[in-house]
């Protein structure tokens, strides 16, 4: 009999549901705890598997339980197989209620905060009933999430992580900076000046080493002046925002933090040039996988939302 007929006839997901938990747990004692059986049912599990696949999928030891490589490799398409079947059953759930659904998306908190916040107040305002999870961290744990199939897509800037060749990128836009100061500052109603000026000026800013932080490096390297000695370092751009309405510091910020979900009136873009600096921001999906219907439809309004931003409009 040859393998795929095995897998068709033999291969349960339950056993497969047993080996992920196992492989979790570390142990057969505590996978059968959480999976409310007995040790002996769980290694009977395992057994049967191995003995149709032919191979050891997990080498036993005093301290429990460690994946063999083929062990690994099974449980990455058994992964593959859960994902499809939750996407399936949402995918029927869908059908059933086209208003109604769930999407998971990873960004940074400051699209979060901005360009996000837009979509998902959009789409909800027209499907009222659908759940959006929405997952903020940096970009290295980003990828990896997307990567184990925890999130359904990431809007994110290109980073190097995502010059991965398991990914697609989709640019919406290309993201501009400005200065910005609270709209009482004494430089908000100046007309003529240069960002060499403004060297000397409490500045909030991000960490030089950070994405945002080398934007700004090379925006001062361009204006002939060193990275300006900050009064305040702090990466979360909504922070440095807030800083500003005390009227004493300036910042530099993606004009799209100023603009979404509102327009911010309580601060003022300053009429300073910044060297055009390219940084793609758009939507991540892993290659081959087949979004669910509420997934796309949050893409679709991720494009409306953007198209200002991709025209340069704003």
């Amino acid at each position: 009999m040859h393998l795929s007929d095995r897998i068709g006839r033999r291969i349960k997901l339950q056993d497969v549901h047993i080996l992920m938990t196992v492989a979790q747990a570390g142990s057969m004692g505590k996978a059968a705890l959480q999976l409310n059986s007995s040790q002996p049912a769980v290694s009977r599990s395992i057994a049967e598997l191995e003995q149709v696949l032919g191979v050891r999928l997990l080498d036993r030891h005093r301290r429990g339980i460690e994946l063999t490589v083929y062990g690994r490799a099974f449980l990455e398409c058994g992964a593959a197989a859960f994902d499809d079947l939750r996407r399936g059953v949402k995918n029927i759930e869908v059908l059933a209620d086209p208003a109604a659904g769930e999407v998971r998306i990873g960004t940074n908190a400051n699209l979060g905060g901005s360009v996000v916040s837009a979509i998902i107040d959009r789409q909800s305002r027209r499907h009222p009933r659908v759940v959006f999870r929405l997952l903020i961290l940096d970009p290295k744990s980003l990828h990896r999430e997307l990567i184990d199939r925890n999130v359904d897509l990431l809007i994110s800037q290109k980073y190097d992580q995502l010059e991965d060749e398991q990914l697609e990128f989709e640019t919406l836009y290309n993201a501009s900076y400005a200065v910005a100061a609270g709209a009482q500052h004494p430089w908000a109603r100046r007309r003529r000046f240069n960002l060499s000026d403004l060297a000397d000026e409490p500045w909030v800013l991000p960490p030089p080493e950070s994405p945002v932080g080398s934007i700004v490096t090379k925006a001062f390297r361009a204006a002939g002046t060193a990275y300006p000695r900050a009064t305040v370092f702090v990466a979360e751009a909504a922070v440095r925002i807030s800083l500003l309405s005390a009227g004493r510091f300036l910042t530099i910020v993606a004009t799209s933090l100023l603009r979404f979900p509102i327009k911010r009136a309580e601060v003022k873009i300053l009429p300073v040039e910044l060297p055009v600096i390219r940084a793609p921001i758009g939507i991540v999906t892993l290659k081959g996988r087949t979004l669910g219907a509420v997934a796309k439809r949050f893409i679709e309004s991720a494009r409306e939302v953007t198209k200002p931003l991709a025209r340069g409009n704003l």
